[in-house]
């Protein structure tokens, strides 16, 4: 029965500890969303099991058709919001042809949500070089391996891959791949979204015309 896949209601104890957290409602007096969406972060890092940078990308192919997936927060400040991936991915084409993305993070133990849309542009080189000097080794060498998103025959084939790469690069220093780099949502719109009882939710949209704007605030109903 499709019935007993909805997860149980939480414990009132749980329910309640969810309260607590998010009694006060969202300040409006903030002047930018990014100090707000820090302050969020910070608190998931201490609360999410696994992975409080995990943020899911929505993007659109070239026929309209939407596309997301989940992908890990490297950066953020005032200018954006960045991860990193292969260009040649669908993903990496998808972001390249509409220059226009989605972003969201939930965060399932504190019950809030971040919404984000804005415009898509590429990291320097400089930034992407230091990311990636900064991963591991492993890692570094399964960005050349790797043809993402593009068929694979089986594991093998993979394996082999990883292996000619370590062998090609041997103990040197391993430079990145051209077709690697990271991405910046540069936001128009971030909406922050805290649990409230009876679904009653607080919700605050930041919105800009344009990048150099500045941001306009409004509470919206749930």
């Amino acid at each position: 029965m499709a019935s007993d896949l909805i997860p149980h209601s939480p414990t009132e104890d749980e329910y309640k500890a969810a309260h607590e957290a998010n009694a006060a409602e969202i300040d409006l007096n903030v002047a930018e969303p990014f100090d707000l969406f820090a302050g969020w972060l910070k608190e998931a890092g201490k609360k999410e099991l696994n992975d409080p940078n995990a943020v899911a990308v929505a993007t659109v192919d070239e026929d309209g058709l939407p596309d997301v997936r989940m992908v890990l927060l490297k950066d953020f400040d005032a200018q954006g919001f960045v991860f990193y991936t292969n260009t040649h991915s669908n993903k990496g084409q998808q972001l390249d042809q509409a220059g226009k993305a989605a972003l969201l993070f939930h965060w399932k133990t504190l019950r809030r949500q971040v919404r984000i849309r804005g415009e898509v542009t590429r990291v320097s080189d400089a930034e992407a070089d230091a990311y990636f000097h900064s991963r591991t080794r492993n890692s570094q060498i399964g960005a050349w391996a790797s043809d993402q998103s593009r068929p694979l025959p089986d594991r093998f084939a993979l394996e082999k891959k990883v292996a000619e790469m370590a062998l090609k690069f041997g103990i040197g220093p391993i430079p990145r791949p051209p077709h690697w780099t990271g991405y910046r949502i540069v936001p128009l719109s971030i909406e922050f979204w805290r649990d409230k009882p009876f679904r009653l939710h607080d919700r605050v949209l930041f919105q800009r015309r344009s990048v150099t704007d500045s941001w306009d605030k409004v509470r919206l109903f749930p």
